[in-house]
């Protein structure tokens, strides 16, 4: 487990970068955090530190939003919407989880974690101030 605290965006766009480059295929992201603590925004960071060139949005109404770049298939799920397990079965989701070159990013993972990979790597947000977070880092084996 680690911690850390970021004053602004752009420590939060250094964090992301470092993050980055620990990730292999494979690798399943939960972001845990209220609304507004920074689930979305730190996977823009860290989706642009990983090559993609392209606006990274909230797929809130979609469910699922796909980029990808030279290396890897970036998926980034939001389940707030989702209304049970079953729901997520049916979406597929497993099958995201099942690609070896793919980082899944799943906000709001608390309504589908019987469907989560048990290995994982677990992210708590919590807002601190209007610009200041603190991230901490759980790896699950």
């Amino acid at each position: 487990m680690q911690k850390c605290i970021v004053k602004n965006l752009k420590q939060t766009q250094v964090l992301a970068k470092k993050f980055a480059k620990t990730l292999s295929g494979g690798t399943t992201i939960l972001l845990s955090g209220d609304l507004g603590a920074g689930k979305t925004t730190f996977t823009q960071c860290l989706f642009k530190a990983m090559g993609v060139k392209e606006p990274v949005t909230s797929p809130t109404f979609t469910l699922l939003k796909e980029y990808k770049t030279k290396k890897y298939e970036l998926y980034h799920f939001d389940m707030y919407r989702i209304d049970d397990e079953n729901e997520a079965s049916e979406f597929g989701l497993l099958d995201y989880f099942a690609n070896e070159n793919a980082i899944n990013v799943v906000e709001w993972f608390e309504k589908v974690e019987g469907l989560i990979p048990k290995k994982n790597i677990l992210i708590k947000i919590t807002k601190l101030g209007v610009t200041e977070r603190e991230f901490e880092f759980i790896y699950n084996e």
